[in-house]
């Protein structure tokens, strides 16, 4: 006999302990402006991740190293003026926690005063303990990223898979162990073997969201703007597109162009 799920007026860090218990997956999604977290928090997605992604698909850089503190915390305030259901994580970006964790605890309370956001969330594992710990301490949620993480994209040279060798993933297991130790609510497992990230989401009992990680972790997370389609140049195996709006939307723009260059655009009834 099938269990009701229980319905939340409010997703919170503790409702996302429950969903795990329950076995009810967690859907979560990037945004990184009101319009869009609008339309995602009305179609009742449990997470919103303001991602320093923002730098890839807003800002045109090749990695998510160059996006600010400040330009973080603009998308995140952005996006929590919309939303009324779903709870808001915002990336610290590259350079505001690693190796110092008196940075690390700054920049977050930064960005909880200055964007409504409700956690935060940083790539690493027994490295940056200190600042995870010392976030903490100010009573800041904090969400852990472990496997590929983007940020540390020039010592790893590639994306590829993570954890494929036996003290790699020696090493990850002992790292999700340590951030759900230290507090973290969740974590987010990137592009690691689906054996390995299901026996993660087995071991600890804090949520573990994956992306690229397989069916057997407790939710999944992707990229807004990957999974409708509006990017066309990343192709990777995890990536569903439930959208194609690349080809849609350049459809719309140059049927708007034909209609004002030839006069179609505006007719008797869309004018004054």
């Amino acid at each position: 006999m099938s269990i009701a799920k229980k319905q939340y007026k409010r997703i919170t860090v503790k409702s996302l302990v429950e969903m795990k218990a329950n076995n009810e997956k967690i859907a979560m999604l990037t945004a990184y402006d009101y319009t869009m977290a609008k339309i995602v928090d009305h179609a009742g997605i449990d997470i919103i991740l303001v991602g320093d992604s923002a730098s890839n698909v807003m800002a045109g850089h090749e990695t998510t190293l160059p996006i600010t503190l400040d330009q973080m915390i603009y998308h995140a305030q952005s996006v929590v003026r919309a939303i009324e259901r779903c709870l808001v994580v915002v990336d610290l970006p590259f350079g505001t926690y690693q190796g110092n964790s008196k940075k690390a605890l700054s920049s977050a309370i930064k960005i909880m005063k200055e964007t409504g956001g409700h956690a935060v969330k940083l790539e690493g594992g027994e490295e940056i303990s200190k600042s995870i710990s010392r976030i903490l301490t100010a009573g800041i949620p904090v969400m852990g990223h472990l496997g590929l993480t983007p940020q540390s994209i020039y010592k790893f040279g590639t994306y590829t898979v993570r954890a494929k060798e036996e003290e790699e993933a020696g090493k990850l297991i002992e790292d999700a162990k340590l951030l759900e130790k230290l507090g973290c609510f969740a974590l987010v497992l990137e592009k690691v073997p689906a054996k390995l990230a299901a026996k993660i989401a087995k071991t600890i009992s804090i949520p573990v969201i994956g992306i690229g990680a397989g069916a057997e972790v407790d939710g999944q997370v992707l990229v807004m703007h990957d999974m409708l389609g509006m990017t066309h140049e990343f192709n990777p195996r995890f990536l569903r597109r439930y959208l194609n709006l690349y080809d849609e939307m350049t459809g719309a723009f140059k049927n708007y162009i034909k209609d004002v260059k030839s006069v179609d655009f505006p007719n008797e009834k869309e004018q004054y």
